[in-house]
């Protein structure tokens, strides 16, 4: 029989726990402004504050703040820590992103077993190699006016299958930018997509976008929310520009506050599908890569002015389903 003294130790322990998810709750509203002013450095302190008390959803959210402001080997390490205290608290996001990013593939399978060792995610963890993140990869340049380069082996083919199993859930048809512009949907775009934001992203997703601003030659905040696209059998996106028209007064406005859309890349995130390219026509170019290749294009000349020979298409897949990451880059390059 239980002592009362058993019972409230419990009572406590419960009450606790109920604060802390209270906490990080509103933390979460915090940070993105759902519901309450935005306020990211208070959502942020409460986010730590959680960790500290053991929170294992905190924690996964530390590692996903720490790797936002990630600038070497050192903070992305700092990150895993935090995710390999968010697995071992058993949050199972934190478990299935440590698998993805371990370098040693033989961890990954008992990893996912049924009853993992308690050690096992020390040891992914430790065999993570950022170093490899930061190794510029080999750019093949396609086109030099438009810029356009293409990257074999961009991303690992885990990493493109981890993408589309968060993305599939979420899906939503795709919008355009209107004149005025707002977001809206569009006879010429049929596809689907899906954009990440703070609260769904994570430290592989973190690592894509800093291995993204590094081949590109942009600042990681230069990058607009990375959005994955989902082309069914023929959906499509019309011949179009990634740039924003400054001759229209909402994107003026939109280029003004922001900054220009002056380059775009793209990942192919699969390869099990016909047609489907990426067409510049008047290039008279098209582009369909191997799974995890990426394709780089610049959206303005040398000069900064809007380069409309970047016309392009996502022509619709005749077969399979197309699946690609989109990340849309503003303002100058920091090279």
């Amino acid at each position: 029989m239980s002592s009362a003294a058993d019972i409230s130790d419990n009572e406590q322990r419960t009450a606790a726990s109920d604060d802390v998810a209270r906490q990080v709750a509103f933390a979460k509203q915090l940070l993105v402004g759902h519901g309450v002013a935005p306020d990211p450095n208070k959502g942020a302190a409460l986010i730590a504050n959680a960790a500290r008390r053991g929170d294992a959803e905190a924690a996964a959210l530390a590692a996903v703040l720490i790797g936002l402001g990630a600038r070497s080997a050192d903070d992305w390490m700092k990150a895993a820590a935090y995710l390999q205290q968010a697995a071992e608290g058993g949050w199972q996001p934190a478990q299935k992103q440590l698998a993805v990013l371990a370098s040693d593939r033989n961890l990954a399978e008992p990893a996912n077993s049924p009853s993992p060792t308690p050690d096992i995610w020390g040891r992914l963890r430790r065999s993570i190699n950022f170093a490899e993140w930061q190794t510029p990869l080999h750019r093949q340049q396609v086109s030099a006016a438009p810029e356009i380069a293409t990257f074999d082996a961009f991303l690992p083919a885990r990493f493109c299958t981890w993408i589309i199993v968060l993305a599939r859930p979420r899906l939503e048809r795709s919008r355009v930018y209107g004149e005025g512009g707002a977001a809206q949907t569009a006879n010429a775009r049929t596809n689907s997509a899906f954009e990440f934001d703070l609260l769904s992203l994570d430290l592989p997703m973190l690592l894509v976008r800093a291995r993204i601003a590094a081949a590109s030659g942009f600042a990681v905040q230069a990058l607009e929310h990375t959005t994955v696209l989902h082309y069914a059998v023929g959906q499509e996106f019309a011949r179009h520009f990634d740039f924003l028209d400054p001759a229209l007064t909402g994107h003026a406005q939109e280029i003004a506050a922001k900054g220009q859309r002056v380059a775009t890349f793209l990942v192919y995130l699969c390869e099990d599908y016909a047609g489907g390219e990426t067409d510049f026509p008047l290039l008279k170019q098209h582009h369909r890569l191997s799974t995890g290749g990426g394709l780089f294009f610049r959206n303005v000349d040398s000069a900064g002015a809007v380069d409309r020979r970047t016309l392009h298409a996502g022509l619709a897949p005749t077969s399979g389903e197309k699946w690609l990451l989109s990340q849309w880059i503003r303002g100058r390059s920091a090279a």
